[in-house]
């Protein structure tokens, strides 16, 4: 029997700050000595990450809301965008669809916008462009380059200049600022536009992050673009706010070298009887029924949908273990968790295999929210709610990236729905969490609210949408807005990060940031990305903080001593 155990989710909405004590090493007699040297350094590198990364398809996600004025709370959601698909860049910006609603012949959204018939249109392919400054020239003799001090970005100590289009006349030009790691003078992020907006079309503001995911190769990440008052048309003006994640660059390339460098030791069975090993018919169901499930588990992390088991599934297994020990439920094969890498917030089984998307753990407040969706699930698991296993058979798995959504589909009738939810409830109230539900009813109360403003972000691509437990929301506790404190539900990325290389997910560990304003609490709303730069192979385990330390003066004509703080 399993023993009890106890995980806490600590709310973050924190940040860290500090500064490094070590200096980077000396330069060598390749390091570049003057200012020009430097330039030339950044753009040559720039141009080299515009090859390199010809040879990556990493899957890019792109979610947009739009914005209303709200009076007590400033902006809020007001209509949703998603888009999913798989990067080509072997073909230039080019985007593979993945989800359904980008196959039916119409581009519907995205970054550059276009003005048709009075409407605004985004582009997938426009905010991809966002993660390349400029592709046709960016060196000295289109570019101004203005240096404006040292800075860290987490614990990468980078050099800051701003960036100005010498021909201006010319559209498409970047306008703005970089951040250039101090070592080897790679742009790790950028902040600006693209100038030249027009009657046809317009460039967003973005804010663009690369991630040191290799030594020596920086790759794009993360972009936030935000619009405010944006007119377009005659009395019509956009407000929006946009993530686009990027992830997948090395897909089954660390779990190729993890198997290649493992040591097995093979032990000989130790058997009595010659029948010992025999399965018998139910034991041979339940094996075909586990098949089936690796099967999808396994096609699912090979295209980037699924993280490589980590230390989020073992969060998520600790909540299980604890609603079945006070239940005493006992089933196999034992149910097991995993994470889609999507923000959609969705949940589903496979089998004993229960699936929570990365986006809905990240908007779960704390831990008693997230044990009403796992024991949602559960009531699947409990109520004998199968897979099916066709999937067994290898040949169901064989299917191209930009079908997935078409042939795996795990949503449950609407009867399962309804008697998962009284046994979840069931569950919820023999648990440790039972007096801690008043919070999950919040929680759901709080998505039902947005359900309209926000309806492509919690739409399941996979399984079925955020189960509505409505006798949950019976227990809800007063009126949050008596308890400043209170936070029904977390911003979009508020819980989890993701490694872009081999797409694990670790938990964001985050100090308190002390009283929320009600205007700071923003349930499902998007924020911008702030991560937290480290060098590849860095240390994550140590403490440290923004600089506070000055920028030292720098002559005209010469580069910043990096070997200086």
């Amino acid at each position: 029997m399993r023993k009890l155990s106890n995980y806490m989710l600590v709310l973050a909405l924190g940040a860290y700050a500090g500064t490094i004590a070590s200096a980077a090493p000396a330069p060598d007699a390749d390091q570049p000595r003057t200012m020009e040297q430097v330039v030339d350094r950044i753009t040559s590198n720039e141009q080299k990450l515009y090859g390199q990364i010809r040879n990556y398809s990493p899957l890019v996600e792109t979610y947009i809301q739009n914005l209303k004025p709200d009076k007590d709370l400033g902006q809020v959601p007001a209509g949703d965008k998603y888009f999913l698909g798989r990067a080509n860049f072997a073909k230039g910006v080019s985007l593979v669809p993945l989800t359904e609603t980008s196959n039916r012949g119409k581009r519907a959204f995205a970054s550059i916008g276009n003005f048709f018939s009075f409407a605004m249109q985004f582009l997938p392919d426009g905010f991809l462009q966002m993660i390349f400054i400029d592709t046709s020239g960016f060196d000295r003799q289109h570019y101004k380059f203005d240096y404006v001090r040292r800075e860290f970005l987490g614990e990468v100590r980078c050099l800051v200049f701003d960036v100005t289009p010498l021909e201006k006349k010319n559209g498409g030009r970047f306008l703005g600022r970089i951040w250039v790691e101090d070592q080897d003078y790679h742009i790790v992020r950028f902040n600006g536009a693209y100038s030249g907006n027009g009657h046809s079309s317009w460039y967003f503001h973005f804010d663009s992050w690369r991630t040191n995911v290799q030594p020596g190769l920086w790759m794009p990440t993360f972009i936030y673009s935000e619009e405010k008052d944006l007119h377009y048309a005659i009395s019509k003006k956009l407000d929006f706010k946009a993530q686009t994640r990027l992830w997948g660059y090395n897909l089954g390339g660390a779990s190729q070298e993890q198997e290649l460098s493992k040591i097995l030791v093979e032990t000989p069975m130790q058997d009595d009887t010659k029948t010992a090993n025999d399965l018998t018919p139910i034991q041979a169901q339940r094996s075909w029924d586990r098949q089936a499930e690796d099967n999808i588990a396994d096609r699912l992390e090979r295209i980037g949908l699924m993280a490589p088991k980590g230390e989020v599934d073992k969060v998520l297994d600790t909540v299980i273990n604890n609603l079945e020990v006070t239940n005493n439920i006992d089933v196999e094969p034992e149910v097991r968790c995993r994470v889609l890498m999507t923000s959609t917030l969705e949940s589903f089984t496979l089998g004993h295999t229960i699936v929570l998307s990365r986006g809905l753990i990240d908007v779960l407040p704390d831990e008693a929210s997230l044990a009403t969706m796992l024991a949602h699930e559960l009531g699947h698991v409990v109520l004998g709610h199968r897979l099916d296993t066709q999937f067994a058979f290898f040949d169901q798995l064989l299917v191209e990236d930009k079908d997935t959504f078409r042939h795996f589909g795990f949503q449950r009738t609407s009867d399962e729905e309804a008697q998962a939810n009284a046994k979840a409830l069931q569950i919820l109230n023999n648990s440790p969490y039972k007096n801690q539900l008043g919070n999950a009813g919040l929680f759901l109360q709080a998505l039902d609210s947005r359900q309209k403003e926000i309806p492509n972000l919690i739409s399941g691509h996979l399984g079925n949408r955020v189960p509505q437990i409505n006798d949950l929301k019976s227990t809800m506790p007063a009126d949050p807005k008596q308890n400043p404190q209170k936070i029904a539900a977390l911003p979009i990325g508020g819980r989890v990060k993701i490694d872009p290389w081999n797409d694990k997910l670790e938990l964001i560990k985050s100090k308190p940031v002390g009283t929320v304003a009600e205007r700071e609490k923003m349930p499902f709303e998007v924020t911008p990305f702030m991560p937290y730069l480290m060098r590849y192979g860095a240390d994550a385990s140590k403490p440290v903080a923004a600089s506070t330390t000055p920028p030292q003066d720098v002559k005209p004509g010469e580069a910043p001593d990096p070997t200086k703080p």
